[in-house]
């Protein structure tokens, strides 16, 4: 895969500490990114809201085990009865290559901050720069793709709001669902080896919808992301799996329940247990006793606050754990793990997708794919068709991260070795 020119040197002689990360690689890792999250986003839709136990009227009933994958998809608690359009089975979701991949709230708003940071030639955007962006490529009227927080910033801020105060929770009564988890990810990427970085570039865009623990969850995101990189490919991929998760451990608070859900769920693959029993453990502890400070199933929201960043955080972690770092695997636990089941599943497919890149995610599958995405099924502005490319979309990925090398980090680029010289955090 082509790589765009490098930036030209400014004369920077590397330190002993700092990283090597390959450059001559990365737009390979980057378009398996957005091919895995993409085929996890897709796969994940087809159960999303299957299953969310017992909230209010709503009862879901068992939720789904191994021996459902390739069984008949039952309907969400939104679908009066109908079962997913999208598959008539709990079954994969692929887009062959004369077919193209349509954007979902999993990977547009990311697609946006990409093009928001190419647009500005910046590392860190700006809360009038975020503000403008969602005015300009989120529709307002019509069927827009936003829920509950994103939906409500994107109200605040045409009454002229600007983040964070978007995401407050005085503003935004959505500030602890889930959506920082599924629109701010890419951000590690864009900061390779640095996280501290990376949590930095993140901060208005994580902010513009989440406030307290929402906000620690998705640091959690993009420093797998970030420290992803940096992990030698010739590694186990259970092993890296887990160094990641174990280093991203640190940003959540001791005393949060993110910190004390990572913990149990931890635990319990430590100690054996199948997924479905620990899944079933996670919806008894925080969704019926709301224990360790999890409050929100008491609070008489919709469908028990399925859609918050705590339980689906908890079910995320389910599938990280017990997949071993197996894309299929992964994929699979989290299409029937319940609640949002295709966020967390669009957040590791993303994530182990980078790690294996395009290359690998064709040969986990055992076929080729579409390298095309239609921005516009969600969004509107991207050009006058919205129909984009993976290689065209990683090729601007790489830029950003030779913007963010030299400029923030201060480091340098060997372009005879395609290598980024990544200065250390403490330097």
């Amino acid at each position: 895969m082509s790589l765009p020119p490098c930036p030209e040197d400014a004369s920077y002689s590397p330190a002993p500490t700092d990283m090597r990360i390959s450059r001559a690689g990365y737009a390979e890792k980057l378009y398996g990114f957005w091919l895995g999250q993409c085929i996890a986003n897709w796969t994940g839709l087809v159960t999303e809201m299957d299953k969310i136990g017992d909230a209010g009227d709503l009862s879901t009933g068992p939720f789904y085990t191994r021996a459902d994958w390739g069984g008949a998809d039952q309907p969400s608690i939104w679908a009066e009865g109908v079962p997913s359009d999208l598959s008539p089975t709990i079954d994969f979701v692929f887009r062959g290559p004369d077919e193209v991949w349509g954007a979902d709230d999993d990977t547009d708003i990311e697609y946006m901050y990409q093009w928001l940071l190419a647009e500005h030639q910046t590392a860190m955007l700006s809360p009038e720069q975020i503000r403008d962006g969602w005015l300009r490529h989120i529709r307002a009227e019509e069927e827009n793709y936003l829920w509950v927080s994103n939906q409500r910033a994107l109200d605040l801020m045409r009454e002229g709001v600007l983040p964070p105060a978007t995401g407050e929770p005085g503003n935004n009564e959505h500030y602890d669902m889930i959506d920082a988890q599924l629109t701010t990810e890419i951000f590690g990427l864009f900061a390779p080896g640095r996280p501290d970085m990376a949590r930095r570039m993140a901060f208005f865009p994580i902010r513009t919808v989440a406030s307290g623990q929402a906000t620690a969850i998705s640091e959690f995101y993009v420093t797998m992301y970030s420290l992803a990189a940096t992990l030698p490919d010739e590694l186990p991929m259970r092993y890296r799996v887990f160094e990641l998760a174990r280093a991203a451990r640190g940003v959540l608070p001791d005393t949060s329940y993110a910190a004390a859900m990572y913990d149990f769920v931890a635990d319990a693959y430590a100690d054996g247990k199948p997924w479905e029993a620990t899944r079933d453990s996670l919806y008894q502890r925080y969704q019926v006793r709301q224990e360790d400070g999890y409050d929100v199933g008491a609070r008489g929201l919709y469908c028990g606050g399925c859609f918050a960043a705590g339980i689906n955080f908890a079910a995320g972690l389910v599938s990280l754990f017990y997949g071993e770092g197996d894309i299929k695997e992964t994929i699979k636990i989290g299409t029937l793990a319940g609640w949002d089941s295709d966020n967390p599943t669009a957040t590791w497919g993303g994530l182990l997708g980078f790690m294996l890149g395009k290359s690998g995610v064709e040969e986990a599958f055992g076929r080729t794919f579409s390298n095309r995405f239609n921005i516009h099924r969600t969004r509107q502005g991207f050009g006058e068709t919205g129909i984009d490319t993976f290689e065209r979309m990683a090729a601007e990925g790489v830029k950003i991260v030779d913007r963010t090398v030299q400029e923030e980090l201060e480091g340098g680029t060997d372009c005879q070795a395609q290598l980024w010289y990544v200065p250390a955090a403490d330097r």
